[in-house]
């Protein structure tokens, strides 16, 4: 392998800053209540920007498909060959917290401890570690009362960099490589409408990971779970043996599941989850939704089993009502596809050391786009992309550690370049 290419090209923070910054003012929540796809208006809308940026870097097969979804292709440089690679990022943000009129606070050189927003909420290092390693560090938060959706528009944001990057500096050897832009991501629905033929990728990269020299080569395998209680509702004053309260179904089943265990609240590391997170309903009828969690597969059917068992218990206790569980597939351990492809992850390591960079490879208690990408045969391990926070209106992104991020894109690609199957 070369030595590194990335040091004979200067990333220009900057314009990376003023990209980041323009993304994150589109409001791009992803709705899971809406059947459509997308979710969001906003998800088209930050789409039309990026397609146009796409367009002025002279990207000529740039796109955005009937699904909103965004697509171009930088074409090998002169000498460039190997396989395509594509590099993904979705335009959408969690619904668990505000994502509109979001209002970014930027931090130069940060002096260290504590951060407080002008909401009066604080950004504080005995929660956040990670800020330690970050004086001196340009930063961006919200004012405390929004997301700031470096989910995922700072892995945009790294992507666009690298293209008008690479875009400028022909020299850079590079095989072809795609980029794309995904929809709804937040709410289990980003691959859902991409064409892998139309991709036509060997190996691809998710920009959707915290912190920075990071390669996530394994993840969650995960289904959702979707429990009806049925119960009979009838005026009170006349219910004596004849109401069948579904509310009470449903929190005694909630109740009966495991607290000290396989609960988030209660394991880390290795350890999976059985986890309600959304009760809804009446007297009448009641849903549970809840999702498992586990890096081992076959833990997934010991979970539904253990939904079911707590079910028959309720069922046992109250006549009359009436239940069933309905378990929906959702993605698979991105361990299990990459022995397809090992190079995914050894050629992002590589690059790394040709860098000089200290990198870590992590096992994340979740998912990305890769699970399911890699699951359909198109290997997918995720990078970090300068992500703190994630999910809460203390949310904030680094730009050294993004910038950080497109050098080692950068040389990525050209060690891909070199490779030969």
């Amino acid at each position: 392998m070369t030595a590194a290419s990335a040091d004979r090209v200067q990333i220009n923070r900057e314009r990376l800053l003023q990209r980041f910054l323009s993304y994150v003012q589109v409001g791009t929540s992803a709705d899971p209540s809406s059947d459509g796809y997308p979710s969001s208006s906003g998800q088209w809308e930050l789409g039309k920007l990026l397609l146009e940026e796409l367009q002025k870097l002279t990207i000529e097969d740039a796109c955005q498909d009937e699904h909103a979804l965004v697509w171009g292709t930088i074409p090998a440089s002169n000498g460039g060959q190997g396989p395509t690679v594509a590099l993904v990022a979705h335009l959408d943000t969690s619904p668990e917290a505000p994502g509109e009129n979001v209002q970014p606070q930027v931090i130069q050189s940060y002096e260290g401890g504590d951060i407080k927003l002008p909401s009066g909420k604080v950004i504080d290092i005995e929660s956040c570690p990670a800020l330690k390693s970050m004086l001196g560090m340009t930063l961006v938060t919200t004012d405390g009362n929004t997301l700031l959706g470096g989910d995922d528009k700072a892995g945009v944001a790294i992507i666009m960099e690298l293209v008008a990057t690479l875009v400028e500096n022909p020299h850079l050897a590079h095989g072809p490589v795609k980029v794309l832009f995904t929809c709804d991501e937040e709410i289990g629905r980003g691959t859902d409408k991409i064409d892998l033929e139309k991709l036509n990728a060997t190996v691809a990269y998710t920009l959707d990971g915290g912190g920075a020299a990071v390669i996530d080569e394994e993840t969650f395998s995960a289904d959702a779970a979707i429990v009806r209680f049925e119960g009979h509702n009838i005026h009170p004053s006349i219910a004596k043996d004849r109401m069948v309260n579904a509310i009470r179904a449903a929190a005694d089943f909630v109740e009966k599941l495991p607290k000290e265990t396989c609960s988030p609240e209660t394991t880390d590391e290795r350890e999976g989850f059985i986890h309600p997170y959304t009760i809804e309903g009446g007297v009448g009828s009641a849903t549970v939704e809840l999702i498992l969690r586990s890096f081992e597969t076959e833990d997934l059917k010991t979970y539904a089993g253990q939904l079911q068992e707590t079910v028959d218990a309720v069922l046992g206790a109250m006549p009359g009502l009436k239940a069933d569980v309905e378990i929906v597939r959702q993605y698979r351990n991105l361990r299990d596809g990459l022995s397809d492809l090992p190079e995914a992850v050894t050629l992002a390591k590589q690059a790394f050391e040709n860098l000089g960079v200290e990198y870590t490879s992590e096992s994340i208690r979740g998912g990305t786009d890769g699970s399911q990408l890699t699951e359909k045969g198109l290997p997918t391990p995720n990078l970090s992309s300068g992500q703190h926070n994630i999910h809460a209106v203390t949310e904030f992104a680094c730009l050294d550690e993004m910038v950080a991020a497109v050098e080692h894109l950068v040389e990525l690609m050209s060690l891909w370049s070199q490779y030969r199957s």
